[in-house]
């Protein structure tokens, strides 16, 4: 579930989402941030049901009530911090497992989830391509591969809605000016590997909403394309639900109506209401375009509300412990193991001495950055989880830093009363001036205000002043950082030491921000150091104020603290590997490095090498090493070929280290596979040429052949293949065999039958993957394509038979010149395996004559 973020221009000079007005004296809690509320669910019409009493209750609207674009309140709560929920793994995460069942499971509890938060629509599953490592939200997502993408998130989307809540599919690939950015595509791209996890989804599972995404598509706005909205998504797959916006996603009055975006996210003045009104006058649009748009919105509301329109009731906890096992089975079952070499893995909890190591290690690591991002109900660390299973002694070390930013001060800090926290002074105005309007206290040093400032008390313009006593716990020369939204100053004891009222160089901070600044201060263990900061909320840079036509947005500011370093890290965690018998080093990324907001500069682990330079002191030390990647994209990996056992964790959520503890000892077995290719070099992956665009375009020069498909097409080995993933048995596929030699358009779908066992000592499970290669065709095509996928479940030595039918999907691609989808005539051969790059059998079929559908 995610919040949603707002970068929009505003006529009148002022953002009216940049902070709603219920968010008067609102509390936070250290690197938390949670989801929306929307309203309270009621049983929910059915489908035909639904439609019809929305045109019945559109019938007795005025135009003035149509133009009205959705329930007030639909964002709720606020950004950092908030009503405490389940804390899933993030979608790459819940790829890996390749468990369509245990998908539709993880969307059942979402749906509960957000009935806790007193919500009817959750803005998710996000199914967007993975088309290239440094994608900022790649651990949202799913795969690079639209077939698993689209038949995961069908199975997500139908457990949500099974519940009565709506699901809300989504949308774009980079968050380079992902506002402004003009992707360019040729139609078999767009058809074959950008919409086509819409189209099974739509197909499958009919969300009951969809969201546009920020940037253009060949030069148009995704919230006003004909072309992608209407002709497709409306016209040839026949979709009847309700289309959205991203959060300030909406960039026109009439276009956007007319090409089939219902709903401006979030409710504003922006670009509906009045303006709807004036555009009607002005001839841009007809009664026709709002009451559809208004019968869309109406059917939503009614497929999730019904006619129940009470009020919204209160946010509220619900931990429910089957919610938490299952948090825990999707871990695991996400857990890949990548190498295990000398049966390193798993390790012997009775008999070894394990040495934990890494930036990591002591850390909640459980989900990447921004909007997706939630306050958990607990989290578990991986320290905590490795002593509670381990019977022999489990040494610790932290081995570097890889912090983006320093870490928010918060620990460290008292506000005026001595409490912990912040004492904040807000003024009605810019100007600090009058008497203080509103006094709160926060308890955490991440200020940014985006949603939090109460100007229901202030107004659209206010100043505040924010006031901590910071206490070091050692005497040294510590570092205090300084980051500022809009105009601010950072004074430590009374002395101005970070001037940034008119910053010029913006970071990488999700909401808009200047860079990180950094200032060296003298301290005493135990003495106070004070803390002030001066801020407002008015636009910076200035130059923006002129380009988005808007004076004041949101305010805040971050302070950051790090205390001087007494040891050495390094000898440290070299020192703590001889000891043990087995060192596990936690490295990865985590959520300031991989976020909403911003795209990744490399594909490095951070930082500066430190965490590279760790792996390979400690594998020098002690031979039994196994590296714990946590990141949601690739990383670079210098050091696989020395190392015996890795695995990639990713961010798993509230039962992070739990999971991960009984995949490390062989509580569990391991199934994870990779949704997404691990490449040996930034340089080897298939947008490399064309990433991040220039001059607000970026060319998709890759064509169909992103992830496996370049890998296969340019004959580069990857570092680990798509589909990838071992365990702590061994499986043996048995020849396939088809029910019939041939296809057509009127015969039911060819079945595919094959035996798989389980030939080794553990209980474990299979990913069997299905690749079809069309082996003579008109128009291009990839070495081989993923038709098809079952996890199966194995005893030790068990044998189970799997049917997989396979039909026009299986065969077809887009032809623009037609157009329509093809099965073009022609030998086909079934590629079954255990990854791409790990074939096992083939077999072959025929399409006797070509015949073409749209959807």
């Amino acid at each position: 579930m995610e919040r949603i973020v707002s970068s929009d221009q505003y006529d009148d000079g002022i953002d009216p989402t940049a902070s709603p007005l219920e968010s008067f004296d609102s509390n936070t809690t250290p690197d938390t941030e949670y989801s929306p509320p929307f309203s309270p669910v009621s049983k929910n019409a059915s489908l035909n049901d639904a439609r019809w009493l929305a045109r019945t209750k559109l019938a007795r609207l005025t135009l003035e009530e149509k133009t009205s674009d959705g329930p007030n309140g639909a964002r709720g709560g606020i950004f950092v911090g908030g009503t405490k929920a389940a804390l899933f793994p993030c979608g790459i995460s819940l790829a890996a497992t390749w468990n369509k069942s245990l998908l539709y499971e993880v969307g059942e509890h979402l749906a509960a989830e957000v009935k806790a938060r007193a919500a009817d629509v959750l803005l998710a599953p996000t199914v967007c391509m993975h088309r290239h490592p440094l994608g900022g939200r790649n651990f949202e997502s799913f795969s690079e591969d639209p077939l698993l993408t689209g038949k995961l998130a069908s199975q997500y989307i139908q457990g949500i809605q099974s519940k009565g809540v709506a699901a809300t599919i989504k949308r774009n690939e980079q968050e380079t000016h992902r506002l402004t950015i003009d992707s360019l595509l040729m139609e078999r791209p767009l058809r074959e590997i950008y919409l086509r996890p819409f189209e099974i989804a739509v197909r499958e599972a009919n969300p009951w909403a969809v969201m546009s995404s920020y940037n253009l598509i060949n030069g148009v706005h995704a919230d006003e394309n004909h072309h992608t909205l209407k002709n497709i998504l409306r016209g040839e797959w026949g979709y009847d639900g309700t289309v959205v916006s991203d959060w300030g996603g909406v960039n026109s009055v009439a276009e956007s109506i007319k090409a089939g975006c219902d709903i401006e996210f979030p409710y504003s003045t922006k670009w509906r209401f009045e303006k709807v009104l004036k555009a009607i006058d002005a001839g841009e649009l007809t009664k026709r375009d709002v009451d559809v748009a208004a019968e869309n919105v109406l059917t939503l509301v009614q497929r999730t509300k019904g006619d129940d329109m009470s009020a919204e009731e209160p946010e509220r906890e619900d931990n429910r412990p089957e919610t938490r096992a299952l948090i825990r089975q999707a871990g695991v079952e996400g857990l890949t193991l990548l190498k295990n070499e000398g049966q390193t893995l798993p390790i012997n909890p009775k008999t070894a001495k394990v040495a934990v190591i890494g930036p990591n290690a002591n850390r909640a690591i459980a989900g990447g950055g921004g909007s997706a991002s939630l306050n958990p109900y607990y989290n578990t660390l991986p320290l905590d989880s490795i002593r509670a299973v381990s019977q022999k002694e489990v040494i610790y070390s932290q081995g570097c830093h890889i912090y983006k930013w320093l870490p928010v001060a918060s620990e460290f800090c008292t506000d005026k009363s001595g409490k912990p926290g912040v004492t904040l002074e807000w003024f009605r105005g810019d100007k600090f001036e009058g008497d203080v309007a509103v006094i709160q206290r926060r308890t955490n040093t991440d200020l940014f205000l985006w949603d939090s400032a109460p100007l229901a008390e202030l107004g659209p313009e206010w100043s505040a002043i924010a006031t901590t006593y910071l206490t070091p716990t050692a005497t040294g020369k510590h570092s205090i950082s300084f980051m500022s939204v809009g105009p601010g100053k950072l004074y430590i004891d009374g002395k101005l030491a970070l001037d940034l009222w008119n910053w010029t160089e913006e970071g990488e901070a999700m909401f808009d921000g200047s860079v990180d600044y950094l200032v060296d201060v003298e301290m005493q263990a135990g003495k106070p150091v004070e803390l002030r900061v001066e801020m407002t909320n008015e636009l910076r840079p200035i130059a923006k104020q002129k380009q988005f036509k808007m004076t004041h947005k949101y305010g805040g500011c971050r302070i950051g603290f790090k205390q001087e370093d007494q040891v050495d890290y390094l000898q440290e965690a070299v020192d703590a590997a001889k000891e043990a018998d087995v060192a596990v080093v936690m490295v990865g990324l985590d959520a300031e490095w991989e976020s909403e907001g911003y795209d990744r500069q490399t594909m490095d682990l951070p930082k500066d090498g430190s965490q590279d330079r760790l792996i390979e002191a400690v594998v020098k030390a002690n031979p039994r090493t196994v590296v714990v990647n946590q990141s949601g994209s690739p990383v670079t990996m210098p050091w696989a070929d020395r190392v015996p056992a890795i695995v990639q964790a990713w961010y798993q959520g509230q039962e992070a280290g739990n999971a991960l503890a009984d995949v490390l000892f062989g509580l569990r077995n391991p199934s994870g596979k990779l949704p997404t290719t691990f490449p040996r070099r930034i340089e080897d992956t298939p947008a490399w040429h064309n990433w991040p665009g220039e001059n607000m375009r970026v060319l998709y020069g890759e064509g169909l052949y992103i992830g496996y498909r370049h890998y296969d097409r340019a004959k580069i080995p990857p570092l680990f293949a798509f589909g990838h993933g071992l365990s702590y048995t061994t499986f043996e596929y048995g020849r396939p065999s088809l029910s019939r030699k041939t296809l057509d358009a009127s015969s039911a779908p060819i079945d595919l039958v094959f035996a798989v066992s389980n030939v080794g000592p553990f209980a474990g499970a299979e990913t069997v993957q299905v690749y079809v290669r069309d082996v003579r065709s008109k128009l291009p095509r990839p070495e081989k394509e993923l038709v098809a996928f079952e996890k199966v479940f194995l005893e030790p030595d068990e044998t189970k038979h799997v049917t997989i039918p396979l039909d026009r999907y299986a065969v077809g691609y887009y032809d623009d010149s037609i157009p329509a989808w093809i099965a073009e005539e022609g030998s086909f051969k079934v590629l079954v395996g255990a990854s791409a790059a790990d074939i096992r059998h083939s077999v072959a079929f025929d399409v006797k004559e070509s015949f073409t559908w749209t959807f």
